[in-house]
This record gives C-alpha cells, structure tokens and sequence, in this order.
C-alpha cells in the first residue's frame, strides 16, 4: 500500500489548491472527492452568478477569465475542472471518505472503494452538503426541497421559498421571472444585509409593487400537500402552495469532524479547534481548510480568504519533514 504524506479530502476549489501546492512541492498526494470535481459549485443553481469576481477565485495566481466581472457557475466549473486536468493532479472521484483514525505512524483513511495510508490529513469539506432543517411537520414530502437548480421546474406553480439569504433571493426572483407565483417567508424583519448588493433592491422593488409576497417576521409551522401553515405577526395564515424551496442555510458535517477528534467549541457557533497559524487541529497531523474552518459562520470564510490556507498548511508539513529529517 502506498503511503502518502499527505491525503486531502474534499476535491473543492480549496482542496485543488492543497493538491496544487502538494504537488509543486514534491509531496506524495491524493485527493478524495465524494462527487464530481468541485462537487458543491455543482449543485449550485444552473444560473448561478458568484459575489466574488473571477480573480478572487483564482487559486495558485492561475488566471480565471470570464466574460463578465463576476463569473457565473457554468465558467468556475470549466475553470477548476482545467486546472485538475492540465495538471494531473491526482484525484479520486465519486469516491466517499468514510473513516479516518489517527496511529502511531500517521492516519489510516478508509473510503467506500480503499484503504490509504498517509503522514498527514487535510480536512477541506466545505459546508454545503448538510442542510439546516426547519424540523417541521410535512418537512420530508415530495413537494420540498432544500436545494435550488432551475427556475424552470417551478413554471406556473405557487412556490413557496423559505429564507432571507442570497440563495433564496435569486431563486425567488428567477422563478418568479419564469411565470412562478412566488411567496418568501422570512424569518426576520427584512431581507438578508448579506444579499448581493445588485440583487437586494431589485428583490425589494418586486415585494414593494406586489409582484412577490413577503410573510416577515414569520415562521412555517406546517407543510401539507396543498398548502403551508405560516405563524405571522398577524396571526396564523393558510397559504396555498404547489412546492416549498427551504433554502434557510447549510452546516459542515459535526459529527464526522468529531469522529475524527478534532473538539468543537460549546456555543452555537461550533467552532473547531485548529491553530490559525498553520491549520492544524488538536489532532497532530490533521489539518482543516477552506470554509469548513468558519463551523456555523458559514460567512465568515470563502474561496478568496481561505485559497491561502494551501500554502500554510503545505509549508507546515514540509518544515516537520525537515525537522524529522535532521533528527
């Protein structure tokens, strides 16, 4: 079996760059990706426009064009994809990182197609795979979902979009521009400060002339086949409804950072223990990069931030070599 010095896990925009970085420095690699290359800008929605513009998202100063300043999901795909293929970078694709244990002689990974052997661990899973569920009655029906990918779909259907936040605004607005007849619930008093600064008016100039109806200040406390229970300020509300988009945020997956030792603190944050100045956890040898460091501040932490993560926690591990080598 061959043993690796490093083993990156999570084959999105942040763990191509710890591959990268890996590889310019001559240490032995592999990245583990579950899906597709960049699997979460994947499931993005199809006509997704990023907040960051193309050279922000550059990793290894490696030029990102795009037509416009902000690149749109379909041009980050063909970047990040032709960056794996005209480097070679080693790559282990549809394959499911399902256990990683920590030894005396390093860390031993185990994934749904193999067993791997390797010195060091970097943990770059990002966040996007578990979805903060609402946890209310009709939540599992056929009619919800906690993804959003074409407005489409949604065409002269009552569609219900629960959130305040970039992702509910856009599909809102785009379904709504596709024929859907589109109510937001909102959980707060207005829509999201964090929303894109070129979409925030717009979706407030549609609320304000009626076009799209806004429940602020409310909460669903039910989802049936044909309509949705809405607590409001002013009482309670039957709303009729073909489908329901819950895009109320997204969370890392707790329990497999636990699983592999790393502590998480006690507070609704669940911020995971690392040391800022080379990513390593509490747990020697295991590293964290990208946004998956931010724990429930999925805010805090994005591509343009945290691509320098590669470089730290690379040269980290070669500066232990060393010291390994010399004593």
């Amino acid at each position: 079996m061959e043993r690796l010095d490093v083993l990156i896990v999570g084959g999105g925009p942040i763990g191509i760059a710890c591959g990268l970085e890996a590889k310019k420095k001559g240490l032995r690699y592999l990245i583990v990706e579950k899906g597709p290359i960049v699997n979460s800008l994947f499931n993005y929605p199809i006509n997704m426009q990023f907040f960051s513009s193309s050279e922000r998202l550059e990793i290894d100063e490696i030029p990102f064009i795009s037509k416009e300043a902000k690149p749109k999901r379909n041009e980050a795909l063909e970047y990040y994809r032709r960056i794996v293929t005209s480097n070679q970078l080693r790559i282990h694709l549809f394959e499911k990182v399902e256990d990683v244990s920590k030894n005396e002689d390093g860390f031993t990974v185990r994934s749904d197609k193999g067993l791997y052997t390797a010195d060091n661990v970097i943990i770059a899973t990002g966040f996007y795979d578990l979805p903060n569920m609402l946890n209310v009655p009709g939540e599992n029906l056929p009619k919800v979902s906690h993804y959003y990918k074409d407005p489409h779909f949604y065409a002269s259907q009552k569609l219900a979009v629960i959130g305040a936040s970039n992702s509910a605004i856009d599909a809102a607005l785009e379904c709504w521009r596709k024929g859907s007849e589109v109510t937001l619930i909102i959980r707060g008093p207005e829509v999201g400060q964090r929303v894109k600064y070129w979409v925030r008016p717009d979706i407030i100039n549609r609320i304000n002339e009626g076009s799209i109806q806004a429940y602020y200040n409310s909460n669903v406390k039910e989802i049936r086949e044909t309509e949705l229970i809405i607590e409001t300020p002013e009482g309670i509300v039957h709303l009729e409804n073909d489908f329901v988009l819950a895009l109320t945020g997204y969370m890392p997956d707790f329990a497999f950072l636990e699983a592999l030792g790393i502590q998480l603190s006690k507070d609704e944050k669940r911020l995971p223990n690392y040391d800022q100045d080379t990513m390593e956890t509490n747990v020697p040898g295991l590293y964290l990069a990208g946004v998956i460091c931010g724990g429930m501040e999925t805010h805090k932490w994005f591509i343009e931030n945290s691509r320098i993560h590669a470089k730290i926690i690379v040269s980290d591990i070669l500066q232990k070599k060393a010291q390994e080598t010399h004593s």
